[in-house]
């Protein structure tokens, strides 16, 4: 036991939950990195100010206007078509983990 009485098993679960949680928030990064490069200006079509402080880099080019231009339509709905699959990908990654250590406790 150490000086807060956790035993060997009990440090190792701990130990355990905090890399699962630094690998979840470094899926979660990259996830953000990934979707940053898809988006820029499309701030300005929405009022919600909570909108505004994501980050936006690629698809809109021109003036926003009333409508998207079709290169801009058809590149937002790429992104979020990869945005679903990626986020898909690293939900079934992360289930395959829990469901890997589970196994490992029984």
């Amino acid at each position: 036991m150490d000086g807060l009485g956790f035993d060997d098993a009990s440090k190792k679960e701990i130990q355990a939950a905090l890399v699962q949680g630094q690998r979840q928030a470094q899926a979660h990064s990259q996830l953000l990195a990934f979707t940053s490069m898809c988006w820029d200006k499309l701030k300005h079509f929405f009022s919600d100010s909570s909108f505004t402080s994501h980050p936006f880099n690629r698809c809109i080019t021109g003036t926003p206007g009333s409508r998207f231009a079709r290169g801009e339509e058809a590149c937002i709905a790429n992104c979020i078509e990869r945005f679903v699959d990626s986020s898909e990908y690293l939900l079934g990654m992360v289930q395959r983990q829990q469901q890997l250590q589970q196994t490992q406790k029984s």
